[in-house]
């Protein structure tokens, strides 16, 4: 079978749908990757050979996509809630296709238009799916498996990220001077901001524009964050503790459903500064069994190999 995945170019939304794609391909189906250059790399090194349709280089419109549906003509489309209008190129070409989620279902208000109808591949644990959403879609559950470059980390360390959009030097120095006190070795993902915008920083604080975000979550014994779904989803399968500094688009509501669960703490933008910083972070060993009890909700959700066996063909 021969299978298009499509997805916005941003690490965010193209990384929870690389283990599906890798599953199957592993299994002998043919995958290819449409999406913009800025994800190529990574796709190009698996082996799940990427390309950027027409002059897409973030979103994917219906006309970007429909030259190469007719090029591929794949059996199948997975396609990223943050691309709908691949949907409707593969609706148009008589194209059986999936929504493939990156976490829990967003808001209506963030900027993105929300996937109606279709089947989802829900990577949300389903105690923390919107009710709405886990009562009335078509679903395909599917463990999220936290995918990025290799790297070395050895813990006990805490790893703060705003991610790739929403970092700016204010609130990481802020988080970076609350969490520097603790004495523990700290990992910092920058992300848009550079390094050395952020000033001296302690010995025992590591600033890095990119951080391989698999590789350095399971080593940590909390994780600081924006509330982005991949980085909320990566901590929730280690079983870590979460602080959550959220900053716009889905983040707050991340946030919300996290502090409800008991599997993290918030500050939220008016509450942040280094004093609450230090103090929130000293609270996170109340986590740990909330956090651990999400860690086997996921762990027992589908693996992506026991979807691709046994999902994707059936899908008409």
């Amino acid at each position: 079978m021969r299978i298009l995945f499509a997805g916005l170019a941003s690490a965010g939304h193209t990384y929870p749908m690389v283990p599906l794609a890798l599953a199957a391909r592993d299994i002998g189906h043919e995958v290819h990757f449409a999406a913009g250059e800025h994800v190529h790399p990574p796709l190009r090194r698996l082996g799940l050979n990427p390309f950027r349709p027409a002059d897409s280089f973030y979103e994917i419109y219906a006309e970007d996509l429909e030259p190469d549906l007719a090029r591929l003509r794949p059996d199948l489309v997975v396609h990223g809630w943050g691309v709908p209008e691949v949907a409707v190129a593969a609706r148009r070409a008589g194209i059986p296709a999936l929504w493939h989620g990156f976490g829990r279902m967003f808001p209506r208000d963030i900027g993105f238009e929300r996937p109606d109808g279709g089947v989802h591949l829900d990577i949300c644990p389903p105690s923390l799916q919107e009710a709405d959403f886990l009562a009335t879609a078509g679903r395909i559950p599917l463990r999220p498996v936290p995918f990025s470059e290799p790297g070395d980390f050895r813990g006990p360390l805490i790893y703060l990220t705003l991610g790739t959009a929403f970092g700016t030097p204010e609130v990481l120095t802020t988080a970076i001077r609350g969490l520097a006190p603790l004495g523990v070795p700290l990992v910092v993902a920058t992300g848009r901001v550079p390094p050395e915008d952020l000033g001296p920083v302690p010995d025992h604080v590591t600033l890095r524009a990119w951080v391989p975000q698999a590789a350095v979550v399971p080593h940590a014994d909390l994780v600081v964050h924006h509330g982005g779904s991949g980085t909320t989803l990566g901590a929730l399968a280690a079983g870590v503790p979460q602080l959550v500094l959220p900053q716009g688009a889905d983040q707050f509501a991340n946030a919300e459903t996290l502090l409800a669960a008991g599997a993290a703490l918030r500050l939220l933008p008016g509450e942040l500064s280094a004093d609450a910083v230090t103090e929130q972070a000293g609270k996170a060993p109340s986590l740990r069994d909330a956090a651990h009890a999400l860690a086997e909700e996921i762990a027992a959700m589908p693996a992506p190999e026991e979807v691709a066996r046994e999902r994707l063909a059936e899908v008409k």
